[in-house]
């Protein structure tokens, strides 16, 4: 009995991309109301490309210094994809407190009156090559982030121009002037997660993109019998600049006797 050849178990287990995406405040485990929307319209981007979704696991309560173990989880998942995946394109994202656990995980160092012992070391610089995006959306304000005695949230420096930091008008917890609590779940009404998964879905693209070797001019080329052997165009019939009557025949021609001289003026 012959089997078909099956691919490594390696191959099946890296998709094209991968979105992390950390809940936010009180949202049930998983990727929570806006990380679901934004997944959805994301997929419907990428096309045929294969995407996979990890929820970090984390408590998201209002006992904010547990955010610390969201911050852990995303950096251990993250450096495990980038191991044992290297050409997954990895997209990280959060909401809320989510958006807050999302950016410390990219910070390049740790923040100022934090411990070292305290909180995860930053991801090697390396690691950014494999991030192809990353999605915030309700970030909280470095007031409301003093508010809670927790250092502002800084996306570090390699990440900064692949990010996409997404905050409704007069959000209390976003906008630095926000008085409204209720504009913090406005993001997929408001269109923000449609906004925050195109720039990604084109981060994407470019990164795979830039993935694809570009082809080698073909050596030794050699036109085809059909184009070697045929006439030049000018050969192939009369130019339409010249006139219509035939030519003069080949043989020899009658000489034209010279003009008469002209005597000096009087």
């Amino acid at each position: 009995m012959q089997l078909a050849p099956m691919a490594p178990a390696s191959a099946d287990a890296c998709p094209d991309a991968e979105v992390v995406f950390a809940r936010g405040t009180t949202e049930v485990p998983g990727v929570g109301p806006t990380g679901e929307a934004f997944v959805d319209s994301l997929r419907s981007r990428v096309g045929a490309k294969s995407l996979r979704v990890y929820a970090v696991d984390y408590p998201a309560t209002t006992d904010f210094p547990t955010a610390v173990e969201g911050i852990s989880d995303a950096r251990t998942h993250v450096l495990a994809t980038a191991a044992s995946c290297p050409h997954t394109k990895i997209v990280l994202g959060g909401f809320s407190q989510g958006a807050a656990v999302t950016g410390f995980v990219t910070a390049n160092a740790v923040p100022d009156g934090v411990s070292a012992s305290d909180v995860p070391a930053p991801m090697p610089p390396d690691v950014a090559d494999h991030v192809a995006a990353v999605a915030l959306f309700g970030k909280p304000s470095p007031r409301f982030m003093h508010a809670i005695n927790d250092p502002p949230v800084t996306v570090g420096q390699q990440y900064l121009a692949k990010t996409i930091d997404l905050c409704v008008d007069n959000d209390l917890v976003c906008d630095p002037d926000g008085r409204s609590f209720s504009a913090h779940n406005e993001y997929v009404d408001t269109g923000m997660v449609d906004q925050g998964a195109a720039f990604v879905a084109n981060q994407l693209q470019a990164s795979w993109a830039a993935d694809v070797p570009a082809a080698p001019p073909a050596a030794g080329a050699t036109p085809s019998p059909l184009t070697a052997s045929a006439p030049p165009a000018a050969s192939a019939g009369p130019s339409p600049h010249l006139p219509s009557a035939p030519l003069t025949p080949p043989g020899p021609t009658t000489p034209i006797a010279p003009p008469p001289p002209v005597g000096p003026l009087a």
